[in-house]
């Protein structure tokens, strides 16, 4: 008799056991999307105020959108926004409504495989995150007499979005439909090819 009871408690704690047992949820897919001639038109420059909306992007999507909270980054002429920290005070310049921040990581697309927490900045008031400017961000302006805009070798772009997930991105070309020998007097500018990684599991390994 006493065995039997024991068998019986035994096949009680299993049953119970397993119930407690819990699974992990099932991981999302990683995206790997190229996008091709994002428009993002400006207004000015060359000693006059830039004005002019920027062209808003969500990285889980991996389309343009013109929600006010859903976006992750931004596009105006050649400066890359973050959904988060605070506006630097340009014209047009939408609120920062989410905790995006961004860095840029030297090496190949291939081989920037993590995200180092400790490099990520947001926008602020002194500065974007991705630096404007020839050299100092992810492209090289030429002047005269070619004017090109060209995106500089080995310049990885890594992001979090504004709802705390990971996307990294290297900028292919800022010429319409990517010519792989632009010129400026021939090819529309403003029109970004860029590959990305979205990592929608929130890790930091892509």
């Amino acid at each position: 008799m006493k065995t039997i009871k024991l068998f019986i408690l035994l096949i009680l704690l299993t049953g119970f056991y397993s119930c407690e047992k819990t699974t992990d949820p099932p991981l999302n897919d990683i995206l790997s999307i190229t996008v091709s001639n994002l428009y993002a038109p400006q207004s000015g420059g060359q000693g006059q105020p830039i004005t002019g909306e920027f062209t808003k992007f969500e990285f889980a999507t991996g389309q343009i959108t013109t929600s006010e909270t859903d976006w992750d980054i931004a596009f105006r002429g050649t400066s890359i926004i973050v959904n988060g920290g605070t506006s630097l005070g340009t014209i047009d310049e939408p609120n920062r409504t989410g905790q995006a921040a961004a860095y840029i990581e030297n090496g190949t697309f291939a081989s920037v495989n993590e995200v180092d927490p400790t490099l990520l900045i947001t926008d602020s008031d002194s500065g974007y995150a991705i630096a404007t400017g020839s050299d100092n961000g992810w492209y090289n302006y030429s002047g005269g007499p070619s004017y090109l805009i060209t995106p500089i070798p080995g310049k990885v772009l890594v992001f979090r979005t504004n709802d705390n997930f990971y996307a990294k991105m290297e900028i292919l070309s800022y010429y319409e439909n990517a010519p792989s020998d632009p010129d400026s007097s021939v090819h529309a500018s403003r029109f970004y090819t860029f590959n990305y990684i979205y990592q929608p599991n929130g890790v930091l390994t892509f």
